[in-house]
């Protein structure tokens, strides 16, 4: 027997717009296709669930009202034209950060591109799928994100992509990809960057890594420190982005203009109009 679709969805609706869920119907159509095993926009050509499915629907959106991220019961993030494999241990990629990824995609075509706080591999993987000339690395420090990076610079390699080199490591650290220095064309983060103490969704208080979401006082700790590493990476000429918070749309430019290394530093606005990345020049050698 059927379980017509349109009544399972509407109370799934209901439970997540109760539970203070920020997108509801969203949420259930993602999660009714993923139990059918239909893309999201054929769902309403379903026919409805059986038994078992209404049973697995249930469970998902009941996991979903107690604030489980969305990815991490349907294990898949989109990310410009990637689906990313996620879960416990890595920051799901958000849609704001495709900007920047496309601001990095921009300048990458037969550069040498380094990502550092890789996470999932996201910028990375995004920046070899669209521009196969480009050499691109990540860095990622926390052994369960680089995990999932390499499962999905595995899948991309798989699905014919350049390889992405990823290593372990710290990225604000001197000796990592120290080979490099000086001849990098872009360097691009998502570093974390919320400052101590701000408030945040349950889905990220208490399923995103605290290390790849807190970042000082200012939220700019780590950020200082990549900049170091960035200075020395870049060959003069090269570019840098850097995702963050909208409160920070003043603050970190101006941290980076206060860089002697750095110069036509400039502020991006997201697709919201909210300040979201900061993009800068490594200066060229005087002479």
């Amino acid at each position: 027997m059927q379980t017509p679709l349109a009544p399972a969805l509407s109370g799934a609706v209901r439970r997540l717009t109760d539970a203070g869920v920020a997108s509801p119907r969203f949420d259930a159509e993602e999660l009714a296709a993923f139990v059918l095993g239909v893309p999201r926009s054929r769902l309403l050509l379903a026919d409805g669930f059986d038994q078992a499915a209404v049973a697995r629907f249930d469970e998902l959106v009941a996991e979903r009202a107690r604030r489980v991220p969305l990815q991490h019961l349907t294990g898949l993030a989109g990310f410009r034209h990637l689906e990313l494999a996620v879960g416990p241990g890595v920051f799901v990629p958000r849609p704001e950060t495709e900007l920047l990824a496309g601001w990095a995609i921009e300048h990458a075509k037969g550069s040498i591109v380094v990502d550092l706080c890789s996470g999932s591999g996201a910028i990375a993987l995004a920046v070899a799928n669209e521009c196969p000339d480009a050499t691109v690395f990540g860095v990622e420090r926390e052994e369960l994100a680089l995990a999932w990076a390499r499962r999905n610079a595995e899948t991309r390699r798989a699905a014919g992509d350049r390889p992405v080199t990823l290593v372990h490591g710290d990225a604000t650290a001197s000796d990592v990809l120290a080979e490099l220095d000086g001849t990098v064309d872009v360097v691009v983060t998502n570093p974390p960057y919320v400052p101590d103490g701000s408030t945040v969704s349950p889905e990220v208080a208490d399923h995103d890594p605290a290390a790849a979401l807190w970042g000082g006082p200012d939220g700019l700790d780590v950020v200082r420190l990549l900049l170091d590493r960035a200075a020395a990476l870049l060959r003069p000429g090269g570019v840098i982005g850097i995702e963050h918070a909208d409160v920070q749309g003043g603050s970190l430019p101006a941290l980076v203009r206060r860089r002697p290394e750095f110069e036509d530093v400039v502020d991006n606005r997201d697709l919201a109009d909210r300040p979201r990345f900061t993009t800068a020049r490594r200066r060229k050698l005087a002479g």
